[in-house]
């Protein structure tokens, strides 16, 4: 066989052009593959980092479209949290949170943003860093003291001149005033459901004591066990709501993970059909080569029929025109990947993406065009070993 390869090498350098247009279809195809699978993959990858580090294990809970058409329906109270922690599996951590508009004052410079109650520990699961300054307590928290952290943006534009640790600034939230000192500037990063670079964060003890009275929450986010249990819990909210009301649509109720669950599951779907696609290219490089083993047989009946008066066997003649097709799709499929991997690499640092490659995909495509390969140099070495010598040699 190692003879047949050698013999196939030296063929091919003898009709260049030939070879290459049989190998043309066979690279295309195989390069066209890995580009899909890899970019596909890329992209996916590209998404999960904008999510930020964390957040892929939390699971975010708002009031549905019936519960805001005024039925009756499910409220975030500490009852809530009770049934959560009681009927759903998987949950670590709970926290309400509640979301308001505000205006920041430091002397003549205002800034408006979004301001969020949040319960202790809340930043630190996000894995939020700081820049400077300190977290909040579970005192500050309980006590509901006068303390605010920021994001960096804002704390430039406030604050262009120094650091904004213990300033104090003037919070206007439903036209009421409260003073503020600013303990921390959060680093601008976005993890799960949030970002930080323009945000506010006060305690939520201040906000059910002096803005609101009350401890329903607007807003519940869910840290999980392990985020592979993301999709389970959103479904198992979702049945419970419903269970509760006899309503749909009473809880609004999102997963990062989930969200990417369902975007890898299209995005590999799409992908799997434009490199079904992609690989009849391969099927017309294999006829392609069928066509090139076809002549390459008739003008070689000399050489057959010398190697059958001398003893060869229809399954050697066989085996060496199999090898020959069969080199030609490895080659292909070996220049298609290495192709492939160049334009991925190419593509995703001008799009600034990851470059994630799908090995799997790139050993399907080779052992796809060994195939093919294979396959279509069946008909051509079946010709040349049935060929009669002393036709062969007498057509010459």
């Amino acid at each position: 066989m190692f003879e047949d390869f050698y013999n196939a090498l030296q063929n091919f350098k003898l009709n260049k052009t030939r070879t290459f247009l049989s190998l043309l279809g066979i690279i295309i195809g195989v390069a066209s593959v890995i580009v899909i699978t890899t970019l596909g993959q890329s992209a996916t990858d590209n998404i999960k980092k904008s999510f930020g580090s964390s957040g892929l294990d939390q699971v975010s809970l708002r009031q549905g479209f019936m519960n805001r058409r005024g039925v009756t329906g499910i409220t975030f109270n500490e009852n809530f949290r009770s049934e959560l922690w009681d009927y759903i599996p998987h949950i670590k951590s709970i926290y309400y949170n509640n979301s308001l508009s505000a205006t920041l004052m430091y002397g003549d410079i205002s800034a408006s943003a979004n301001a969020t109650a949040i319960e202790y520990g809340f930043l630190e699961m996000n894995n939020y860093e700081l820049e400077e300054g300190t977290f909040f307590s579970v005192t500050d928290t309980i006590e509901g003291t006068q303390k605010a952290i920021i994001g960096s943006e804002l704390a430039e534009s406030l604050f262009p001149e120094g650091s904004a640790i213990g300033k104090s600034v003037i919070m206007t939230i439903s036209n009421v005033r409260f003073g503020f000192e600013i303990i921390a500037v959060l680093k601008s990063q976005s993890s799960g459901f949030s970002s930080t670079g323009s945000a506010v964060y006060i305690p939520r003890g201040f906000y059910t004591k002096k803005i609101m009275p009350s401890q329903i929450a607007n807003s519940i986010v869910l840290q999980l066990t392990d985020q592979n249990h993301a999709t389970r819990v959103v479904e198992a909210i979702k049945n419970y709501a419903k269970e509760k009301t006899g309503q749909d649509n009473m809880l609004q109720v999102m997963s990062m993970q989930s969200m990417l669950d369902q975007y890898d599951q299209v995005l590999g779907t799409v992908s799997l059909l434009l490199s079904s696609i992609a690989a009849i290219s391969l099927l017309v490089g294999g006829i392609g080569i069928m066509n090139i083993m076809i002549v390459t047989v008739t003008e070689r009946r000399k050489e057959i029929g010398i190697r059958k008066a001398l003893g060869a066997s229809p399954n050697a003649i066989r085996l060496q025109f199999l090898v020959e097709s069969a080199s030609i799709s490895l080659l292909g499929g070996i220049l298609g990947i290495i192709f492939g991997l160049l334009l991925s690499f190419i593509a995703t640092y001008v799009l600034d993406w990851v470059f994630s490659v799908q090995f799997v995909f790139c050993l399907i495509a080779f052992l796809f065009s060994a195939f093919v390969g294979v396959f279509f140099g069946l008909s051509p070495a079946a010709r040349a070993a049935k060929l009669d010598p002393v036709e062969a040699l007498a057509s010459e």
